[in-house]
């Protein structure tokens, strides 16, 4: 005859003996939530990527090719949908994603790359805490670069400190201008700004009638014009980024000229918003394992043969830019002197 639970209990297991016989079937039950992969995880749900741009802007773009090919590496292949957030210049997008958003990697940001810089420039409208956010990688690098034309008395970098150059631009809070501005007032180059041009493109043709000898602009805005810096017509004097340009090897940084750490500060401070490219995010709290495949499936979906023939027919730049090296640079502007960022802003009211 079977005794009662109570008394096999009470007679036959005493102590941590009798804990565990309790505790068997709540553990049984945990287990199985416990270890959930991160495919199990993802299948069947849909991920929502939100883009701080409308339809059809160069980060949009990049975020549709990129996420056609994002499920197929991501654990358990979720759809992923695009969803716009244009609204103060990807701001709301920003706060959208670490206020509101699930925090459970079910949401991605696309946000614009000066979004560290707004928040150290005390945007009144952005909650967002930057250094919070989770940062999962990037794509496009694009760097910066000064070229003069065939008749201008300069060869090397060295010679904007030497003699005085015109270069065109469009206005302040423009590459052609920030660049520039910043050079002379920070390094002590001697560059005259002519002002008033359309874009990069009617300063290049100024340049060919000999009104002006240079412009400084980003490395997309050249394409057009590559046979011209091929055959010498275009000379590169100079990239305005720490980092290596793969475009050109050989064009010496601007940051090979400054002085002091300060004057590094400086630059970075401006100039460093390139190196973010177009970067994507995860709210805070997100959990590490999930991190970690995200951060895996994007690094391998930007080096999937099947999406960088798609990007090379676009034209679209999807150079992969680490979360480290994010986090590295985030890191750095995070450690500019407040007095430095006013210094900025007086000088570059127009930074964004």
């Amino acid at each position: 005859m079977l005794k009662p639970l109570s008394a096999t209990l009470k007679n036959g297991l005493t102590g941590g003996k009798r804990l565990a016989f309790l505790l068997a079937p709540l553990l049984l039950l945990a287990t199985p939530g416990q270890a959930e992969t991160e495919a199990e995880f993802f299948k069947g749900k849909q991920i929502r990527l939100v883009v701080g741009f409308p339809a059809g802007n160069e980060y949009d773009l990049g975020a549709r090719l990129l996420a056609r090919h994002y499920t197929r590496h991501l654990p358990g292949n979720p759809n992923i949908i695009v969803q716009n957030m244009p609204q103060a210049a990807s701001i709301v997008a920003a706060n959208f994603v670490y206020s509101q958003a699930p925090r459970d990697g079910t949401v991605i940001g696309a946000v614009t790359r000066n979004i560290v810089n707004q928040a150290l420039f005390g945007h009144p409208n952005l909650v967002a805490e930057p250094q919070k956010f989770i940062w999962l990688g990037s794509t496009s690098f694009p760097g910066r670069i000064c070229v003069v034309g065939q008749k201008a008395p300069a060869t090397a970098a060295a010679d904007i400190f030497a003699k005085e150059l015109v270069f065109g631009s469009v206005g302040p809070g423009n590459s052609t201008n920030t660049l520039p501005t910043v050079f002379n007032h920070v390094l002590g180059a001697k560059i005259k700004l002519i002002e008033g041009y359309r874009g990069t493109a009617d300063v290049l043709l100024a340049i060919e009638r000999d009104e002006v000898q240079g412009v400084c602009a980003s490395n997309g805005q050249f394409r057009a014009v590559s046979q011209a810096i091929e055959s010498g017509k275009l000379r590169v004097l100079l990239r305005a980024e720490e980092a290596k340009m793969m475009d050109y090897p050989n064009a010496q940084s601007i940051y090979d000229f400054a002085k002091t750490e300060e004057q590094r500060q400086f630059m970075r401070f401006v100039f460093a918003s390139t190196e973010y490219g177009r970067p994507y995010v995860l709210p805070p709290e997100v959990p590490a394992s999930r991190v970690v495949a995200m951060r895996k499936a994007l690094a391998d979906a930007v080096a999937d043969p099947e999406l960088i023939a798609e990007a090379e027919k676009a034209q679209v730049d999807m150079a992969w830019r680490s979360p480290e090296d994010l986090e590295r640079i985030t890191a750095s502007l995070y450690k500019t002197p407040p007095e430095l960022i006013e210094s900025v802003k007086k000088l570059v009211p127009n930074l964004n």
